[in-house]
């Protein structure tokens, strides 16, 4: 017997649940919040069904799985604290050692360290 194009077998389902539940164990990420924010970007299930997936009683359509599994990063991206910054990031040019490949430049925005410094009393 053939699959349709496009659906997994139970494994796959069954990895796919068990990432996306292990991340959110690790980030802190409760049904409530991914469901809402799965949801908002086009999501068709609903928390019910969504919590019958993370317990591996419902399997889930493959476009409905990839979208839990964007909500989970998106909501990644957003509680990701700011990252160090390299010299270069704060100048006109590489400052890297020689031999050295410089940092990605692009990926994000320089910010005012010593204002968040100034009001965070665990610094």
């Amino acid at each position: 017997m053939t699959t349709p194009r496009g659906a997994d077998d139970e494994a796959v389902v069954h990895e796919q649940a068990s990432c996306l539940r292990a991340t959110m164990l690790a980030a802190g990420i409760d049904r409530g919040r991914l469901w809402l924010y799965y949801f908002s970007i086009g999501g068709e299930v609903s928390e019910f069904e969504l919590d019958a997936y993370l317990h591996h009683s419902l399997a889930l359509p493959r476009l409905q799985r990839d979208l839990l599994a964007q909500a989970a990063n998106e909501i990644l991206v957003d509680l990701a604290p700011p990252r160090a910054p390299y010299a270069a990031d704060l100048t006109d040019g590489p400052t890297t050692p020689a031999g050295t490949v410089p940092a990605d430049h692009g990926s994000a925005p320089v910010q005012d360290c010593d204002e968040m410094d100034r009001n965070d009393p665990r610094i």
